[in-house]
């Protein structure tokens, strides 16, 4: 008897201390979860709601520019998403091997993720512009210039490129971490039995990372979904729609006041994310369990 009550004592305490999580969990994303489905739904401002259904769906989804953006976001995360899984990888098991200076290797790839996006953008528009940096260099070797930012063939290219620079620190420390944590008795046991470097990459460490894999697969695929602020500040969305994204969109929408629109514009990235990320991250989860 005297056991139960200690088990069920436990729990009451246990409760107690997930409770204070529980709350600001609930008050930071679960109600103003539920409150931009219903405001997406009107037409507000800081004062009033009027109520209008569907409207700013349709709406949304006719505007000139949204068919654009959803193109250009999910090539944009895709791509973006690839090269940092698989390059972030290979970088990280390069780096975890015998190179000489590896912890200033690290450094130098890590810190970049400490930029600011805004920054970030304001560099590489003066490195990437018609009279930049890259221009000036590459006409020493009497190549015409190239609009790398302001032309529509490479824009997006440009952008894309820009953000896996500042981005792949991240999904390189994550790695680490990960291969790290691998105890080395697999390797020696393998190197034993005649394994080559290659051989032990792929038969010990690429099963062992599948769940860091996945994390880095899901930070990087939402943040390149939800991303806009690199790319706004970079190029404004042009030229003409070549590298608007929904991000951008939706805060053109906030910036001219549509709230309710740019509410509704919200609400279809959190589907489109969630749609998106969750069957990969299952997918995954599955494969790592039969692993």
């Amino acid at each position: 008897m005297k056991g139960k009550r200690n088990t069920f004592d436990k729990k009451i305490y246990a409760g107690w201390l997930a409770a204070p999580g529980l709350l600001i969990y609930i008050l930071i994303f679960v109600i103003p979860t539920f409150a931009s489905f219903y405001f997406s739904m009107t037409r507000w401002n800081l004062k009033t709601a009027e109520f209008t259904g569907l409207t700013n769906f349709i709406t949304f989804f006719t505007m000139s520019n949204t068919r654009a953006a959803l193109i250009n976001t999910a090539v944009y995360a895709f791509f973006t998403c690839l090269v940092k899984v698989v390059l972030g990888l290979l970088l990280a098991q390069y780096l975890c091997g015998r190179v000489r200076s590896r912890g200033y290797l690290k450094t130098m790839y890590f810190l970049p993720t400490l930029l600011g996006n805004v920054a970030v953008a304001i560099a590489f528009e003066s490195i990437l512009s018609q009279g930049g940096l890259l221009n000036q260099f590459l006409a020493n070797f009497g190549v015409e210039p190239v609009k790398w930012i302001t032309g529509s063939k490479y824009a997006m290219l440009s952008c894309i490129l820009v953000d896996i620079w500042k981005g792949i620190g991240t999904a390189l420390v994550i790695y680490v971490a990960g291969i790290s944590a691998i105890p080395t008795t697999y390797f020696e046991a393998a190197a034993i039995d005649g394994s080559t470097p290659t051989q032990s990459f792929f038969k010990i460490t690429l099963p062992l990372m599948v769940p860091t894999i996945n994390t880095v697969l899901t930070l990087s695929l939402i943040g390149g979904l939800r991303t806009y602020e690199l790319v706004y500040a970079m190029t404004g969305g042009g030229p003409g729609y070549s590298t608007e994204l929904l991000g951008s969109v939706i805060y053109k929408l906030f910036s001219r006041g549509s709230y309710g629109l740019a509410t509704a514009g919200y609400v279809i990235m959190f589907v489109i994310v969630a749609v998106i990320v969750f069957p990969i991250n299952s997918f995954v989860a599955k494969r790592e369990a039969d692993l």
